[in-house]
């Protein structure tokens, strides 16, 4: 169940991030997903090392840790794939 809500969460802000970024990028949905799950996890060991990543009540400040991450890592990931991908498209 846990790994179920990995996915969840990863697909939600991976998404999330697609619509803060300006422009259009073009990784697929599972890369999305992907993306938004490393957000998940970067975003949980940066609120762990500021000190809050557990308080009483939802933890706002974590999860906007979270989406933080996880639109850094989706505009740096949507680059490195085109860069992959453009290379690729020269080469045929």
């Amino acid at each position: 169940m846990g790994w179920l809500w990995a996915i969840i969460v990863g697909l939600v802000l991976g998404l999330i991030a697609k619509a803060i970024i300006p422009g259009k990028q073009h990784s697929p949905l599972w890369l999305t997903t992907i993306f938004g799950m490393l957000g998940a996890i970067v975003g949980n060991a940066i609120a762990r090392w500021a000190g809050v990543d557990s308080t009483s009540g939802i933890d706002w400040s974590r999860h906007a840790f979270q989406l933080v991450a996880a639109v850094v890592i989706v505009a740096v990931g949507d680059m490195l794939y085109m860069a992959t991908l453009g290379k690729r498209k020269q080469r045929t």
